[in-house]
């Protein structure tokens, strides 16, 4: 008898992410890499000296699986100096190993076999498969272009009395929308007569442009029970690789969340917890100035793209902007990508790769979390590219 071992099929199936393949063949080509959505400029020095002396002196052993206290008290005092939150850090927060960890453990707790899950298409690529691979069923409202705004009908359409949670993504990657004030009452009176909570995916919450306010949607009434918010250190100060973030909530549900989090990496570095901790009590004046420096980078690129023909749309926040392509070539989004980083040595990400059918959409993504004499080379590439 032969040896046939049966795999998971929701991972099985799964193609090689589209962030891998295009920034291996951005180094394959020599090209610059605005498809991969990560700094190229570690974050502040002093958070980075702080884990190091944590990490020299210790202790190195099991830190509690819910995080270290100097770093949920330093996250609830952060919640309730910008967003107005009064949480606890002992029953309300949980550190987890990074932001895709915190969503593995909200949709674990909160879904789970048999439940229903409602995303926002373009979607960020982590949340189907992990739904998918716990059981749960997806249910997909498919925002449309220019504007990709949420609307009460479609919301409702997709909410049934089997859903568990919904999740959202603000401010949103791929394309950088900030969900206002109207779209969020929207999901509160949707949700309100149901028994769905709200995953909120807020990683870029500093990262707003153009004097927009990140609302969270933990503050409306009514909400702060069916809601829990995930967070990352990585977005908040520049330093990705460390993978630190956090899930807050109400008690309730970070209390079973805690529970798929102790399953899934049990807990993260002491060291790296008490860096991020000093960040939050004392870099904040660095996050801030870095949405002050991104604006200006998706300015330059904005322009740039748009001397070229692109159509920018508007990034209103995070590391990313979309642009349309149909008014420089007929043919498919990846396609494009990939003779851009081919031909023109500049990798981007096509926009169909966020998609649940990975339909055809005539947009790419542009990352502009990099130095500015990197966007500008990029734009010099392009320039000479479309000058042929």
């Amino acid at each position: 008898m032969s040896f046939t071992p049966r795999f998971n099929p929701v991972f099985a199936r799964l193609p090689t992410t589209i962030f891998t393949v295009m920034s291996a063949a951005a180094a394959k080509y020599d090209a610059v890499n605005l498809g991969q959505g990560f700094p190229d400029e570690d974050g502040p020095a002093t958070i980075r000296a702080a884990a190091a002396e944590a990490l020299r002196v210790g202790p190195n052993q099991y830190p509690p699986m819910r995080g270290v206290p100097e770093l949920r008290r330093a996250i609830a005092a952060h919640a309730a100096r910008f967003h107005g939150l009064n949480l606890d850090p002992d029953s309300q927060i949980v550190v987890t190993s990074g932001a895709t960890e915190a969503l593995a453990a909200c949709i674990m707790a909160l879904a789970g076999q048999g439940g229903e899950v409602v995303l926002l298409d373009p979607a960020y690529d982590c949340y189907r498969p992990i739904a998918e691979a716990v059981g749960a069923s997806v249910r997909t409202i498919t925002l449309q272009p220019p504007h990709w705004r949420l609307t009460e009908a479609d919301l409702r359409a997709a909410i049934t009395p089997q859903t568990r949670a919904l999740i959202i993504n603000t401010p949103m990657n791929p394309i950088g929308r900030v969900f206002d004030r109207e779209e969020l009452e929207i999901i509160a009176r949707v949700s309100a007569p149901t028994n769905a909570m709200v995953i909120c995916d807020e990683v870029y919450e500093h990262l707003v442009f153009d004097g927009r306010a990140h609302i969270p949607l933990m503050s409306l009434p009514g909400m702060a029970e069916r809601t829990v918010r995930c967070g990352s250190a990585g977005k908040m100060f520049s330093l990705t690789g460390w993978k630190v973030g956090w899930i807050s909530g109400a008690p309730a549900a970070i209390e079973v969340i805690a529970k798929a989090h102790q399953f899934l990496t049990f807990t993260t570095s002491p060291a790296l917890q008490l860096g991020v901790a000093h960040g939050l009590e004392h870099e904040m004046d660095f996050t801030l100035d870095l949405t002050r420096r991104l604006q200006a980078n998706r300015d330059l690129l904005a322009s740039g793209l748009a001397r070229l023909g692109f159509e920018v749309g508007q990034s209103q926040g995070t590391y990313f902007l979309t642009a349309g392509i149909r008014g420089l070539t007929d043919a498919p989004d990846h396609v494009f990508c990939e003779q851009l980083v081919r031909e023109a040595g500049v990798a981007a990400i096509p926009l169909s790769a966020f998609f649940e059918s990975g339909k055809q959409t005539g947009f790419l993504r542009f990352a502009f979390c990099k130095q500015r004499a990197v966007i500008e080379n990029a734009l010099s590439r392009l320039q000479q590219f479309f000058g042929k």
